[in-house]
């Protein structure tokens, strides 16, 4: 069973393991678009922000640099409001965060997360540490935790099911990025060839008619004969 809330914008979706056997499968099973949430140095549950479908289009991505850039700015355009009140959900469901003034809050996209056979269950850590961001002293909202807990619901669900349904749409959506762009390069082809090949036919046209400039006077055929005869 997981743990879905409603955030003040409807476009994202917010759920939370129960326990750290749940965060396990949560981890296993995180989409491209999540971002992980938890209490910095403390045990904390593990809160996940699903960014809106295309949100992460890592299509045609060569390098993991280009990769990071495109997982900062998908971030980066989360609403500094929505941000908080993860960082709120997150601190009150920590047995120790939650009693303290301040926290520090850690998010990462879920693909910079790390799991490996020496760690505890529901213990993750992280493929590059650079990427593990921070909310610095993060202080209780009540009224945040109020609106948030209140939309708590628990649900069952098929992870692998959907991760592998999100998977193949992924797939689809490439596929038909590729095809696109194929198209795409065939028709600026056709085009560049149509292009040369106007010009080809003008600059034809224009030999045609300059190359006998001045070398007749009156165009007869007899002149044009008495030409032939001096260039033979």
């Amino acid at each position: 069973m997981v743990f879905f809330f409603t955030c003040s914008d409807p476009k994202y979706v917010v759920y939370m393991g129960k326990d750290k056997f749940e965060n396990e499968d949560l981890i296993k099973y995180g989409w491209p678009e999540d971002i992980w949430f938890h209490v910095d140095k403390y045990s904390s549950a593990h809160v996940y922000l699903r960014l809106p479908p295309g949100s992460v289009d890592l299509a045609g991505v060569k390098d993991k640099g280009e990769a990071k850039q495109k997982l900062l700015d998908a971030m980066a355009e989360v609403d500094p409001k929505i941000m908080n009140e993860m960082a709120q959900l997150t601190k009150h469901n920590s047995i120790e965060g939650c009693k303290l003034a301040e926290a520090d809050i850690v998010y990462t996209p879920c693909l910079n997360l790390k799991k490996e056979e020496r760690m505890d269950t529901g213990q993750v850590g992280f493929k590059d540490e650079s990427f593990r961001l921070l909310m610095k002293n993060v202080e209780k909202d009540k009224d945040i935790i109020k609106f948030i807990e209140r939309s708590r619901i628990e649900r069952k669900v098929d992870l692998a099911g959907e991760k592998a349904q999100r998977d193949e749409e992924e797939r689809m959506r490439r596929r038909k990025f590729i095809e696109e762009q194929k198209r795409k390069e065939k028709t600026e082809k056709a085009e560049h060839e149509r292009e040369k090949e106007l010009k080809s036919y003008a600059d034809l046209q224009h030999l045609e008619k300059t190359s006998n400039v001045g070398v007749t006077k009156t165009g007869s055929i007899e002149e044009c004969r008495e030409i032939e005869e001096d260039f033979m």
